[in-house]
């Protein structure tokens, strides 16, 4: 099991903010058994996030992978990696925290906005870019920076089931939060969800 072949099979991250260690691990078989195999946990989460991503870890082991979001140091990318973290997303370009995660063997997907920190990204090594925030440009801008841009683009921000469909012909996968994960919602729920998004990835792609 890898990034990139659970990419390929369900092209979407689900974003857990706020998620807690008590309830991490309910809250990830939902979204498994739902179909979907790659699990971001933000570190801006108020409750032990890195809790949250160890509890997740060792909970799914072989069965997905976890990483974690918000991340902006080269300490929260080892905090990440010692929680057995396998992934590693920002919202912003910081060639520090890319050399940081590509070292410690984890999948580097930084956030970009403009063509510059899309190359700024890749030359520090990251192996996917993160689109953030991508509604409000759309998937024409993606289409446009493909031209020049060679990495994978995965959108982010602003991305609903409405222009999944249209970002998904430029981008190699999406992150939803929201759509899948809300605080409250119960497990049953957020599996029906996921299986949901999963169904429609598979009319999309």
């Amino acid at each position: 099991m890898n990034f990139q072949d659970l990419m390929k099979d369900c092209p979407c991250i689900t974003i857990l903010r706020g998620v807690e260690p008590q309830e991490v691990n309910d809250i990830a078989d939902a979204i498994c058994d739902g179909g979907i195999k790659l699990l971001e946990i933000t570190l801006n989460s108020p409750v032990a996030p890195l809790d949250s991503i160890a509890k997740a870890v060792d909970h799914t082991q072989g069965r997905m992978m976890i990483g974690a979001g918000t991340v902006l140091t080269v300490s929260d990318v080892r905090n990440v990696h010692a929680a057995g973290g396998q992934f590693i997303i920002s919202p912003n370009t910081d060639p520090d925290v890319i050399h940081e995660t590509v070292k410690l063997g984890m999948i580097s997907i930084p956030g970009f906005f403009t063509a510059t920190e899309a190359f700024n990204a890749m030359k520090a090594g990251a192996d996917y870019l993160k689109l953030f925030p991508a509604g409000i440009v759309g998937p024409g801008y993606v289409k446009d920076l493909k031209a020049v841009v060679s990495k994978p683009i995965i959108a982010v921000g602003g991305v609903n089931a409405e222009n999944i469909p249209a970002f998904m012909k430029v981008c190699a996968g999406v992150g939803i939060g929201s759509a899948v994960y809300k605080k409250g919602r119960t497990p049953d729920e957020i599996r029906k969800a996921a299986a949901q998004l999963v169904n429609s990835f598979k009319t999309i792609c």
